[in-house]
């Protein structure tokens, strides 16, 4: 029994030791060093928040219904209205007959040194060689070219010595007479617009750049509508800037309809949907304004001809018009034979005509061509254009 108790004893004792050895070694382990101290972070402004989470509302005046300013109802409520589209005002047009004769003033202003020169001349008191050749010069230096100028002065020479007048009106109306022999007077010049049943009247205007193509187009729908017609336009000239915006402000400013196709777009496919359309709308006249092809790139004039066929796959064509600068002269006369190799010219437009002496131009084309002077450029109002009348321009030619 005692042996039992003594040996519990010795483990009670063993156990206690090894319990402060224990111990004792845990207390000598260093311990690790504390972390530093962490910066100050302002904290990003606290987001409103709702329900359970929302902060105590602060103490602030508040208005009762009573004291809140209603609509009592008796005040209409403006409600703003969208800014209208505005409309362009449609022009109405000057008539378009007798337009030469009332500009004819505007005309001899310019073009009478010609007649001048030559009425001076006839009433010296011998007309010898000297002075015929003078004559000539004249004549040359106002592009009438030189087979027609032969042909007057050789006409004068024999009236002048046959008859024997002196008189500067005698002198005056034989110079009328040959110069309206060379211009023409039994030449037919009406522009042919008239529609049929089943199609509007067809017009194409050709030209180079800078001699007022477009604008000329936008005129001629002027004396159109001034006649009573309704016009389709049809901006073919898809390369040049702000071609189509020009004629399509043409057309607006006296309600013609223009068509027109993306820029640099295929020209022949513009001029065949104008004819297209004016056929659907049953337009009276459809122009179709082409680019202002410089008459010495032979691939830009094949195109022209494109556009010419293409055109008439829906309907022919009743003119063909040529617009020519009055001042280019005798350049103009190149310009115009090999346009007529292209297209079948049928009339011609002189443009700038009130601002040169250099009138005989309309001789020299006329009788380079083969076909009559229509139309007239004198300035640049829109309703300066005008239809060709030889007795009228004979008149401001030599002057009163």
């Amino acid at each position: 029994m005692e042996t039992v108790i003594l040996a519990v004893v010795i483990a009670v004792v063993v156990i206690g030791a090894l319990g402060g050895l224990v111990i004792g070694t845990r207390r000598k382990k260093p311990l690790p060093k504390p972390p530093p101290s962490a910066p100050d972070i302002t904290a990003p402004p606290a987001e409103p928040h709702v329900g359970d989470e929302a902060e105590t509302p602060r103490d602030e005046p508040r208005r009762t219904i009573e004291e809140v300013d209603l609509p009592d109802g008796s005040a209409p409520v403006a409600v703003e209205e969208p800014p209208s589209l505005e409309v362009p005002e449609i022009e109405v047009p000057e008539p378009a007959e007798g337009r030469l004769v009332r500009l004819r003033t505007r005309l001899s202003r310019s073009q009478n040194a010609l007649g001048k020169g030559l009425l001076a001349l006839l009433s010296r008191e011998h007309l010898d060689d000297d002075t015929w050749e003078e004559i000539e010069d004249i004549l040359l230096t106002a592009d009438v070219g030189v087979a027609p100028t032969q042909e007057l002065v050789e006409g004068l020479r024999e009236r002048v010595k046959v008859l024997g007048t002196r008189t500067p009106a005698e002198l005056r109306g034989l110079l009328r007479e040959e110069l309206l022999k060379l211009v023409g007077t039994d030449m037919d010049r009406t522009v042919r617009t008239e529609p049929e049943a089943s199609k509007p009247g067809i017009v194409m205007v050709v030209g180079v750049n800078g001699t007022g193509k477009t604008t000329t187009t936008g005129k001629l729908a002027r004396v159109l509508v001034a006649d009573g017609r309704t016009v389709v336009l049809g901006a073919a000239d898809t390369f040049r800037a702000a071609a189509a915006d020009q004629l399509q402000t043409w057309g607006e400013r006296v309600g013609a309809h223009t068509v027109r196709g993306p820029e640099a777009g295929d020209p022949a496919s513009v001029a065949f949907d104008a004819v297209k359309e004016g056929k659907e709308m049953g337009s009276d006249v459809v122009l179709i304004d082409t680019a202002g092809r410089l008459h010495t790139k032979t691939g830009l004039m094949d195109e022209l001809g494109k556009v010419k066929r293409v055109v008439e796959k829906q309907a022919p064509l009743d003119e063909v018009l040529l617009v020519l600068d009055a001042t280019t002269g005798q350049n103009g006369l190149v310009q115009a034979r090999v346009f007529a190799e292209v297209v079948d010219i049928t009339g011609i437009v002189l443009t700038k005509l009130d601002g040169t002496a250099k009138g005989g131009i309309v001789i020299a084309v006329q009788r380079e061509l083969g076909v009559p002077v229509k139309l007239v450029g004198l300035g640049e109002g829109a309703d300066d254009l005008a239809p060709f009348e030889p007795e009228a321009f004979v008149d401001a030619l030599i002057g009163e």
